[in-house]
């Protein structure tokens, strides 16, 4: 429809011309206001819904910088207006507005264009484009009207042609944009062509390419966020369809997505049926029972909203029924405009395992099964401790003459008979002891009950009558006879190492009887006094006259056989009895506190070695030297460790101090504090015979370790696939927790090879050098450094 002055009664349309004649135009152009009227609201429409569009999509900066140039615009026909006024005052108003409308205009659009085509401008370009605008203006408002409506109406063709140029190759919506822009310029040469008389013609024509281009860029921003919500939606497909962790979205108590990790690890097959995800049957089939109730819980109180996010983990199955340890992530997210239950699942059923089986084999027989010689300590440990046991006993078993069997038959034979007697004595004994295995041919019996003196003797003839009846083999039939100590508490031993080693002694007394015997430990335990008191003696004297020397053990990186440090070990050179290893005296010494001044002794040693080793212009490596758990209780200890690498100048990286798990596991406060001194100080500190201990796991994560030696006895086994999973199983923890691994024990290539295979560091063993005196430790730091 068509709108006309003539539709507006007389009377007004006199008032109105009368008052705008007064102030802006004259009454000739007064139908050109109705037309200004409809493309002011068409631009002033177009710039709104474009910064509508925006305020939905915050991506698209187009639509916010183009709906501002049309509000911009807007004002135009206004200043316009103003210039024809007769007024001086509304005629340089009008020429100051055309001048910033128009060059605020030009801005926006060629800044919005430049964002809807891709392209990246640095700002002083966008700062000089502005400032040519400003000043083309300028210099074309004070040359002429007519001209500047020429130059401006160029200069909008060119912007266009730009534009159409740079969307050429978008979009339908974008080109269609490009090429209203260049019309919008053309559009322009009509005024400057037919002068006044085409300004409706122009205004009309401006309208309605306006309303297009609104249209066309608000086609193109609705383009681009789908486009925009399609790449976010395949992401997300992409991540979680190859994501190793499982992702399930669950809504309204169903499944509505399951990515494939989720379904691998609950073992679903989709060749095979199986119960719908989370069904009550499926949800029997994968969830134990005790925690089923606790699972639902906190999957409620997610929904509700209760928690942001929930995290729990625990056992559950395989559909194949497979065990899994799984851990679980869960939040609420929106799925089809309803809150629904995102749940991420990792599978960390391996690490459990690896982490389960070193801690079996750490505290288990790998030949029999039963609880080794670390357990037994231990539990012999928790006994003393405990004032609810008062009352317990213990059964130390050696199978006589077990070397024979080894000899005549073979060592798998003797490894058969081991199996077979651990077997028999666990179907007789285990409702009423536990049955461990203490090493070669020893077992333990614990009993732990009330009356546990007079169980233990009716357990010891029960073994003397099991063993009348021979063990039976695939191949052999066996008899058997084994000596027994018998040791029960209350006793005179003050722990638990005392107890166990009053018990070895009544097992050795008992081999000194025929056949299956059994002896009790005696009440006063007067020899094992005598025998203290006279080592006690011989290591007070060996101190005195400096009986005790230092060998020093090679390290070697695994990777290239280059010398990387010494360990020191420490020997007695007895008077009359000869080289005494270290097995033999330094318990006693810890035992009778005399370790700690050996400790110092080493200590000092050590260092000396190393500064002469510096004077004769040797490079120095570490020394490794070992630390008794009582040296480490004594709290000047870090600094009398820096003291004496002070009065010898040595750095203190050049020393590591290696502790056993005993010291850590009985003071774990204390050691903490003086390993972290130590630590502090520049002083290495290492975890020795790893992987013999009951609590190896949790030594390393709790204190400030730098390196963790493993023990002999699981290096020996290698390359044995079992004990490389479980030495690979701790190189890996290592990794993970930033330590240095030293295998000790290598003794042949083989060792060598598995020890670096699965991930070891550094080597030590026989297979590089046996303990070296002096001379030959420099010259190995003489010729291989």
């Amino acid at each position: 429809m068509t709108w006309s002055s003539r539709d507006i009664p007389i009377s007004v349309r006199l008032r109105v011309r009368r008052y705008t004649a007064s102030i802006f135009i004259s009454e000739a152009a007064f139908d050109v206001l109705y037309t200004f009227a409809i493309y002011m609201a068409v631009t002033l429409g177009t710039g709104v819904a474009l910064l509508l569009v925006w305020r939905q999509d915050r991506a698209q900066t187009f639509t916010a910088l183009l709906g501002l140039s049309h509000l911009i615009w807007t004002l135009n026909p206004l200043a316009y207006l103003a210039t024809r006024s007769t007024d001086p005052l509304w005629h340089h108003v009008g020429l100051v507005g055309l001048v910033l409308v128009g060059t605020t205009y030009l801005s926006l659009l060629t800044l919005g264009f430049i964002h809807l085509s891709g392209r990246r401008f640095s700002r002083w370009k966008l700062l000089a484009t502005g400032c040519f605008l400003f000043l083309f203006h300028i210099g074309l408002i004070l040359v002429d009207l007519h001209w500047a409506q020429l130059g401006f109406a160029a200069l909008n063709t060119v912007i266009g042609l730009v534009v159409a140029w740079w969307l050429r190759r978008q979009g339908p919506g974008e080109r269609a944009s490009g090429l209203l822009i260049v019309l919008c310029g053309l559009n322009q040469f009509t005024y400057v062509v037919m002068g006044e008389s085409g300004t409706m013609l122009q205004t009309t024509v401006a309208a309605a390419l306006r309303l297009l281009l609104g249209m066309s860029l608000m086609y193109s921003a609705l383009t681009r966020t789908g486009q925009a919500v399609r790449r976010l939606h395949d992401r997300f497909f992409e991540l979680t369809e190859r994501s190793p962790q499982g992702v399930t979205v669950v809504r309204k108590g169903m499944v509505a997505y399951a990515n494939p990790a989720f379904r691998q690890i609950y073992g679903m097959n989709d060749k095979a049926p199986h119960p719908p995800i989370f069904s009550p049957r499926w949800v029997e089939q994968t969830v134990p029972e005790a925690e089923r109730q606790g699972a639902e819980l906190i999957a409620r109180r997610v929904l509700d909203g209760q928690l942001q996010q929930a995290e729990w983990h625990g056992e559950r199955f395989a559909l194949d029924g497979r065990r899994l340890y799984l851990r679980f992530r869960a939040w609420q997210v929106e799925w089809d405009g309803a809150p629904a239950l995102q749940v991420v699942v990792s599978d960390d059923t391996a690490r459990v395992d690896a982490t389960q089986a070193l801690l079996w084999r750490a505290t288990h027989d790998e030949l029999t099964g039963l609880p080794n010689r670390s357990a037994l300590l231990q539990r012999l440990r928790e006994l003393f401790e405990d004032p609810a046991h008062p009352t317990f006993a213990l059964i130390l078993m050696d199978v006589d003459r077990f070397k024979l069997f080894n000899e005549a038959h073979g060592q798998s034979v003797g490894d058969d008979v081991l199996k077979v007697l651990s077997a028999e004595l666990a179907r007789c004994l285990a409702d009423r002891a536990q049955v461990m295995r203490m090493g070669e041919d020893e077992f333990a019996l614990l009993i732990e009950c009330v009356d546990a003196v007079n169980e233990a003797e009716r357990m010891a003839q029960q073994v003397k009558v099991m063993l009348r009846e021979p063990l039976v083999l695939p191949a052999h039939r066996f008899f058997l006879d084994v000596s027994m100590g018998v040791a029960s508490h209350p006793s005179s031993a003050r722990d638990a190492e005392a107890f166990l080693q009053v018990a070895h002694a009544a097992m050795h007394e008992a081999k000194r009887l025929p056949g299956t015997s059994v002896q009790w430990a005696s009440a006063d335990g007067a020899q094992g006094l005598v025998a203290f008191f006279s080592a006690e003696q011989a290591l007070r004297a060996g101190l005195q006259n400096d009986e005790f020397k230092l060998v020093y053990q090679p390290k070697v990186a695994a990777k290239t056989g280059r010398l990387l440090g010494f360990e020191a070990l420490v020997r007695w050179d007895r008077p009359g009895v000869g080289r005494i290893s270290p097995l033999d005296f330094i318990p006693a010494a810890e035992r009778n506190g005399l370790i700690v001044p050996l400790g110092a002794l080493i200590l000092r040693e050590a260092c000396q070695q190393l500064a002469a080793w510096r004077d004769q212009g040797l490079s120095l490596v570490p020394v490794a030297v070992n630390v008794s758990p009582l040296q480490l209780l004594d709290a000047q200890f870090p600094e009398s460790v820096l003291a004496i690498l002070r009065s010898f100048q040595l750095p203190p990286s050049c020393l590591t101090l290696e502790i056993t798990e005993t010291a850590a596991v009985t003071h774990m406060d204390q050691v903490n504090e003086q390993i972290s001194q130590l630590r502090k100080a520049g002083v290495e500190v290492a975890l020795d015979d790893f992987g013999t201990g009951f609590s190896s796991l949790n030594m390393l994560r709790s204190l400030p370790l730098r390196t963790v030696k493993i023990d002999r006895s699981l290096i020996d086994p290698m390359p044995n696939q079992e004990a490389n999973a479980v030495v690979k199983a701790i190189c890996d923890l290592a990794c993970v927790l930033s330590l240095d691994v030293v295998a000790e024990g290598v003794e042949t290539e083989a060792h060598a090879s598995a020890a670096l295979s699965a991930g070891c560091d550094v080597l030590q063993g026989f297979l590089f050098a046996q303990p070296l005196e002096v001379d030959e430790a420099t010259r190995w730091l003489t010729d291989r450094y």
